[in-house]
């Protein structure tokens, strides 16, 4: 019974620190990219901006209403809006309010997708997510 408890205590904890409360934001909050255009052809370093608008960029950590930072998602799946989204190659944040980043990308297709972080990069209630766009990099 004892092991059982602690089983159950750790995969609470496990749950808990994976799935946040998300921080609630304007319904009227929109993302986009606004460079590059959905289906260009570029070359690399490509130059990647990112747009807002109904709400403000604030950093990582600060706790300021219908404020976030962006999460840029490269060539991979939108993530899981109701846990803190991963850090990894295919999922860039910008935790200190940038609003642009120079990518380095090989040859061929590529999706681009932003996500709405709040403090703890957890996606808002609403979420707040761009359409995605594809471009090809020559």
């Amino acid at each position: 019974m004892f092991k059982t408890n602690v089983l159950a205590l750790l995969f609470g904890m496990l749950v808990s620190a994976n799935s946040f409360a998300a921080t609630p934001i304007s319904e009227n909050a929109h993302v986009f990219i606004v460079s590059p255009a959905h289906g260009q052809v570029v070359s690399s370093p490509v130059t990647v901006i990112f747009g807002l608008s109904g709400a403000g960029v604030a950093p990582a950590g600060v706790d300021k209403k219908n404020t976030g930072h962006h999460h840029l998602i490269i060539d991979a799946e939108t993530p899981n809006m109701k846990r803190a989204i991963i850090s990894d190659a295919n999922h860039q944040h910008f935790g200190g309010g940038q609003t642009q980043v120079t990518l380095k990308l090989a040859q061929g297709k590529h999706t681009l997708q932003l996500v709405l972080g709040d403090k703890k990069h957890v996606p808002h209630t609403p979420p707040v997510v761009s359409k995605k766009i594809e471009i090809i990099v020559k």
